[in-house]
């Protein structure tokens, strides 16, 4: 039987929920550590088991009289609610790895307080822009993981979701330039009525109602890309417009490529890439007509909407591609720890 790998969540929001929720059906990782400085334990465990979006799971939560832990289907896992990384004794916590989605300890110098805790592996919830960090697209780039790396980062979900794409026409057409427009459901970012925003990008669009606006606002997804293909590096770039949805997120992209192509034969390649090869599971192809709810509680990082692929003058092309954001990229974190446990 292989070595199981224990995991501590740090961060238990909407990524570290859907990511527990993932992770748990994996034999090869088992989570017995939850740390989350809102709600307590009872909280954590109500909103594991329900979720407005992704709808009750089918494991039962429950959380312990003293606090101290929740458990599911009776199986223990214990619960802190400190607001730094040294004040939880990870190591002591029997954690081998942790899922950092707090989206607090944005750089490595601050994640590496982990390591000097006693934890191997560290998994974070959001792209670094480090020369020393590899920013791990699954299918795309997660070759390049090697047993030395302590941290690394899932990216984005719109980056997970780009990034496919983008292989497969840049290897077979040459991207020479392109633009991109996630349209994109709401996030905690934003807010429900009119409010101050306090978050830590202080736009002010995400402060207006995210129940009743079209906010257009920034993405790192198109300039991360060249974290993972380093030749694009000033060639891409993007917005975002969130709606007022829940979930079910779709990205625009437009490509100036290298050399004249059809829309067939674009959805040529993005099919093949979507049934074999590393992209398999991960890149989707569908030719059904069908609308964002659809793809609510999708696993795969990008799903291309074949009806809607153009080409103009045989090098412009435009491709749709569509994604839950949330339960995608949580897939993905998931996804991740489980390949460097098995490494």
């Amino acid at each position: 039987r292989e070595m199981v790998v224990k995991v501590g969540i740090n961060g238990f929001g909407r990524i570290g929920r859907l990511s527990m929720r993932a992770a748990w059906e994996m034999p090869e990782l088992e989570i017995v550590h939850v740390n989350e400085v809102k709600g307590g334990a009872e909280t954590a465990a109500y909103m594991l088991q329900f979720d407005s979006v992704h709808g009750r799971w089918n494991h039962e939560c429950v959380a312990s009289k003293d606090g101290k832990f929740f458990t599911v289907d009776g199986k223990q896992v214990s619960f802190s609610d400190a607001k730094t990384i040294e004040a939880v004794p990870w190591k002591d916590l029997g954690c081998d790895m942790v899922l950092e989605c707090t989206g607090v300890f944005l750089t490595s110098e601050k994640v590496m307080a982990y390591i000097s805790n006693g934890v191997k592996k560290v998994v974070c919830s959001f792209p670094m822009k480090e020369p020393s960090i590899l920013n791990v697209v699954m299918g795309v780039n997660d070759d390049k993981l090697t047993a030395d790396m302590p941290i690394c980062t899932a990216a984005s979900c719109t980056t997970n979701c780009l990034a496919p794409v983008v292989k497969v026409i840049h290897e077979n057409l040459r991207i020479e330039r392109g633009m991109i427009t996630t349209v994109h459901n709401v996030t905690g970012t934003q807010t429900l009525v009119d409010m101050m925003d306090t978050g830590k990008k202080q736009d002010l669009r995400r402060g207006r109602s995210g129940m009743v606006n079209l906010a257009p606002t920034s993405t790192g997804s198109a300039t991360a890309i060249a974290e993972v293909f380093p030749e694009l590096k000033g060639r891409l770039n993007g917005l975002a417009v969130r709606v007022p949805l829940t979930n079910g997120s779709l990205t625009d992209c437009v490509f100036e490529v290298g050399r004249a192509t059809t829309a067939e034969e674009v959805n040529g390649l993005l099919r093949a890439a979507s049934e074999a090869g590393p992209l398999k599971g991960i890149l989707g192809f569908e030719e059904r007509p069908l609308v964002s709810t659809d793809y609510v509680n999708d696993p795969r990082s990008s799903i291309v909407d074949a009806q809607c692929t153009m080409v103009v003058q045989g090098t412009m092309v435009k491709v749709y591609a569509w994604y839950d954001n949330e339960w995608g990229y949580s897939s993905r974190m998931a996804d991740l720890a489980r390949c460097i446990a098995t490494r």
